[in-house]
């Protein structure tokens, strides 16, 4: 009887082992297919030239604002030189600068020629 025995409990430890067997799992990720290539390329394209776009018209606006800066300080510098020439012609439209340089090309203030006007 230990045989018989012993061959049952091995056919229902097979049977076991043919039952217990794990079952497949199936694949989370699937093969990608070539209209899913397709699109992630289409969208690294597309995000590849957005950020292209983005670095040109960031650019831009840097040459731009550069330039404004250079025309302020050019117009600011324009500015001080003009203020100088306005200080420089009060100082030599003054009235005993005039005479003098009157004097020293021979003319000579007659009162009675000299009419004001207001």
């Amino acid at each position: 009887m230990s045989s018989l025995a012993r061959k049952l409990q091995e056919q229902q430890s097979q049977e076991r082992q043919h039952v217990t067997k794990p079952e497949r799992k199936r694949a989370l990720w699937h093969q990608v297919t070539p209209g899913e290539k397709l699109i992630w390329v289409l969208f690294a394209a597309l995000l590849c030239f957005g950020a292209v776009q983005i670095v040109t018209a960031q650019s831009a606006i840097y040459k731009v604002n550069k330039d404004i800066q250079e025309v302020k300080t050019s117009i600011n510098d324009q500015e001080r030189v003009n203020a100088d020439l306005k200080v420089q012609v009060k100082e030599l439209s003054k009235y005993d600068r005039i005479m003098l340089k009157a004097k020293e090309h021979g003319l000579n203030l007659n009162e009675n020629n000299v009419k004001v006007v207001q």
